[in-house]
Formats: structure tokens, sequence, C-alpha cells
């Protein structure tokens, strides 16, 4: 197939092009960043995941995977940031529905990029694909942000909604910045630790987004999790034991609303994510334990 991919220089959209070239599809890239093309990208398009998509990138395109959107946890949510990552998302989405909508020949899937905050503070609740959408800002944007998505299946297209857990990879996101923490004997819990954290393997997130375009049964939202959530205390208790290190420090929850402002809420709330969906289409997970994920993380290079 030829497969666009929005945010292609991203941590995930590196990682699924590489994949995909692997599987033998055609890769076009667009991103606010892009690149001359490669064994990975045949072709690459500038986007500011804003405007209209340029319409010459669905020429031919038999699927288009929508992963572009402002990082939520790049810092405090000023009014001007939390607004960026909203209409990164809902108007960026738009833009690309849009564009498949006036595109000659229309693809026929759409694996468009939600998160886990769609569920918000669920304390001990199982959260399946069928839980509706909680509160909170998360919540807010991951509900606006599927609807705009959704658009696609009026327009005929097969459409898969991942909602990403924690993404967990050597090369970028939470990862680097926890183990670093760790490393240096600053690792423990944030707030009770009794909260779940739902994360997965960049291998398996990448793996799962693969699987969803090559399976026609890969309907609807889908929850992009390892299949045993864990509490944030265990991601503590794991990590040290991984790494040898002590984990003394506890970061209670007043300090983190001080230190974050309401970015904190990310990291308190609790929301325990089955992957059974996942499981019961018939994905293998790679890393289906967090001591096994971080093991890899942990032994290999970098």
């Amino acid at each position: 197939m030829r497969v666009l991919l929005s945010g292609a220089s991203g941590l995930l959209g590196k990682a699924l092009g590489r994949e995909l070239a692997m599987r033998g599809h055609e890769c076009w890239g667009l991103s606010r960043r892009p690149r001359a093309p490669d064994a990975t990208f045949a072709r690459w398009f500038a986007w500011d995941a804003f405007g209209p998509v340029p319409g010459e990138v669905l020429e031919g395109v038999d699927a288009v995977v929508h992963l572009a959107g402002e990082p939520v946890a790049d810092g405090r949510w000023t009014p001007e940031r939390k607004r960026r990552i909203l209409e990164s998302r809902t108007l960026g989405t738009r833009a690309v529905v849009d564009a498949i909508g006036q595109a000659s020949a229309r693809p026929k899937v759409l694996l468009a990029a939600s998160a886990v905050g769609f569920y918000g503070n669920r304390g001990e609740e199982l959260l399946g694909e069928d839980a509706v959408a909680g509160t909170g800002f998360l919540a807010e944007v991951c509900t606006a942000w599927e609807q705009q998505s959704g658009r696609a299946v009026e327009l005929g297209l097969r459409l898969v909604q991942h909602r990403i857990g924690v993404v967990l990879a050597r090369e970028g996101g939470a990862f680097p910045k926890i183990r670093r923490a760790f490393s240096l004997g600053a690792g423990g819990n944030l707030g009770s630790g009794e909260q779940f954290f739902p994360w997965i393997h960049l291998d398996d997130a990448v793996g799962l987004f693969a699987f969803a375009l090559e399976n026609p049964a890969a309907v609807g939202p889908l929850n992009t999790v390892a299949p045993h959530p864990v509490r944030n205390r265990e991601l503590t208790q794991t990590l040290a034991s991984v790494l040898h290190r002590p984990a003394f420090a506890h970061a209670p929850a007043f300090a983190l609303r001080l230190l974050l402002g309401e970015l904190a809420e990310a990291v308190l709330e609790s929301e325990r994510v089955s992957a059974e969906k996942a499981t019961a289409l018939g994905y293998a997970f790679r890393y289906p334990t967090l001591g096994g994920a971080l093991f890899a993380l942990t032994s290999s290079p970098g």
C-alpha cells in the first residue's frame, strides 16, 4: 500500500515509517520538518498540523495514518499551550479529513491517533473501548479529536482510532526522563503511587498500528496499551529493580501541582486501560509485561 503518515518526524511516526517500509509499503511523510526522501519515506511534504493539507499528498494514497499534534507534556499548560494542544488535534484532523473528502480517489483506511486521556481519572475501573469519555482537559481534547476523525466514516473509510498510552522508548518521550531521575537517585512514586499507569513499549505501539492497517477487522476505537496495566508504584519498583538503583524519592501531589500546574493531573490521573480488544483481534504483544519492556529498554544500546 501507499501510506501517508502525518507527524512522520515524531517518535512514533519515524518508527512506524521504518516498520511499514520493511513490510513493503510505500510511505510518504507529512511533517513540519520534512527531509530528503530515503529508504523509509519515498516522498515528504510540509504541513504545520493546523492549516489545509496540500492536495497532492493524497494522490494514489491507499491509507492515511494521522499522528500529528502539539506535544502535551513539554511545559506548563498555559492558556496558549492548551489552545495549541486542542487546535493542533481538532483543526489538524479536520484538515486531514477534509482533504480526504476532496481527493479524486479516496484512500480506504484512516488510522487516527487519540489517547488514553479520553477516559479521564477513573480510579480502579477497567476501561475498554466502550467506556464513556471522562472529564478534564485531556478528556475534552480527545473527545473533540475523535469527533473530527470520526467524520471519515461518513466518507466510506475504515477508521481506527488509536487511544495511545504512555509510549516507552529509548529514543524519546517520557522514558529517558524517568530513567535519568532514577540514575540520579531521584526516582520514586508520583503522588500516592496508586494511580494506574497505561503504558506500551514503542515496538508494540508500532506493531499495533501496522496490525490495524493490515487487518480489516480492526475498526473503531482501539486501546493502544500493554495488556498488563500497572500502578505508578509498580513502575517505580520495577524500574528501580532493573536499574539497581534506589527509589526513595517521592513527589507529593501538592508539590507536583505547584511545579507543573494543571499538567500535574496528567501524571496523577488513574487510567486502568484494557488491551482486550487488541488481543481478541489477534495481536501478539512483544512486550506484554512492564518488567520485560523495561529490561529491553535498559539493556539495549542508548
